[in-house]
């Protein structure tokens, strides 16, 4: 944070950085001029007065003569000196806000979304953010950032939802007017080529592949089965315990979303009734107290595919077979919802779009598998 003499030319030639930055001005104690990364610069004066922290922003460069700027920064430093400043409050930087609302919001979240949510915090969310006063950061600030996210849209369309419970919350706190959400209307960037469904040829390959390794891996074929049939995510049945399978249903103590119901079909209920009680978990390790690791499941699929012929499709992509078929079969988006525990109906919207034909050939294939059981 160096002091020079601040000059008109001298904060004209002031570049952006990937970070915010300050430069404080030798001639005046505590006034200085903040440079964005989004190329904006802001006067601004810091003083520390028996012990009280002040932080005010005087005005934008591009709105205030330096002059002026300087003037009003020797007025405000005076009469927090002579403490008649009541009305200066410490501006909210928004680290300061972000790490509060981690901390009392972030109970909300589970362990692996806080790991996850601090992720982009840290490398895509305060390399922008970090020193901006949480109060005025608008909704353009937002959009170019966002914007010069197009490269990797996958941490864009994680980040800004973490960025608007900040905002949110912020709100909340009384940091930020009621209603002023600055990533209201972000749009995520659409990725192409994510959801892939199970044809008809290659749910009657699968079917014959899962058939084959049945007698050498009952649990682990199962589990596959499962997936197809329920619609569930793979740590939702790999984390099943006997308990939470009870009047034909699963009742998931902590799913994605938070604890919800399953209803089984009759198949479904079939390939549980089928597997051994051992335990409390459905599918307990053999190396430890505790379910069997999904590396071993993600192990199993990719001899499973590969034999199949479906190279590229996800264990997640049963799922999205799953509810592509039920809403093309006639089920009202927010029946499939809750089926799949979406805790929005606008992300089950995406299943929407396939053609009857194509849904209604998978929905026989997936027959043979329903009736294998």
């Amino acid at each position: 944070m160096p002091n020079v003499r601040l000059s008109e030319s001298r904060i004209e030639a002031l570049k952006p950085r990937k970070a915010p930055y300050d430069i404080r001005d030798s001639e005046l104690k505590g006034f200085g001029v903040r440079v964005l990364p989004s190329g904006a610069r802001r006067y601004f004066i810091h003083s520390q007065h028996e012990g009280r922290r002040a932080w005010k922003t005087i005005g934008d460069v591009s709105s205030v003569e330096l002059d002026e700027a300087r003037r009003r920064a020797a007025d405000l430093l005076a009469a927090i000196r002579r403490d008649e400043a009541p009305a200066l409050p410490e501006e909210k930087l928004f680290e300061v806000v972000a790490e509060e609302v981690f901390s009392r919001y972030g109970r909300n979240w589970k362990p692996g979304t806080m790991k996850v949510n601090r992720k982009y915090l840290r490398s895509t969310i305060l390399p922008r953010f970090s020193g901006m006063n949480i109060a005025d950061i608008a909704s353009k600030d937002v959009q170019r950032w966002f914007a010069s996210l197009h490269a990797t849209p996958v941490a864009a369309n994680r980040s800004a939802p973490i960025l608007s419970v900040i905002m949110r919350q912020a709100e909340i706190y009384g940091y930020r007017p009621e209603g002023s959400n600055p990533c209201a209307g972000i749009r995520r960037y659409r990725r192409k080529g994510r959801e892939r469904f199970l044809s008809e040829t290659e749910l009657h390959r699968l079917a014959r592949v899962l058939e084959s390794h049945e007698t050498r891996r009952p649990c682990h074929v199962a589990f596959i089965r499962l997936l197809l049939l329920t619609g569930c995510r793979k740590s939702e049945i790999g984390t099943l315990q006997w308990a939470d399978y009870r009047e034909g249903r699963l009742f998931l103590r902590d799913g994605k979303t938070g604890p919800r119901t399953v209803w089984l079909s009759s198949p479904a209920r079939a390939v549980l009734d089928g597997l051994p009680r051992e335990g409390k978990w459905v599918f307990p390790s053999p190396h430890r107290q505790g379910p069997l690791s999904s590396t071993f499941f993600g192990t199993f699929w990719s001899r499973v595919r590969e034999e199949a012929g479906i190279a590229d499709v996800r264990l997640h992509d049963c799922r999205h077979t799953y509810a592509s078929i039920a809403i093309m079969q006639g089920e009202t988006v927010t029946a499939v919802a809750r089926l799949l525990g979406h805790s929005d109906a606008q992300t089950t919207l995406k299943y929407a779009h396939l053609s009857d034909t194509s849904v209604r050939e998978a929905a026989d294939a997936l027959a043979c598998i329903l009736g294998k059981g």
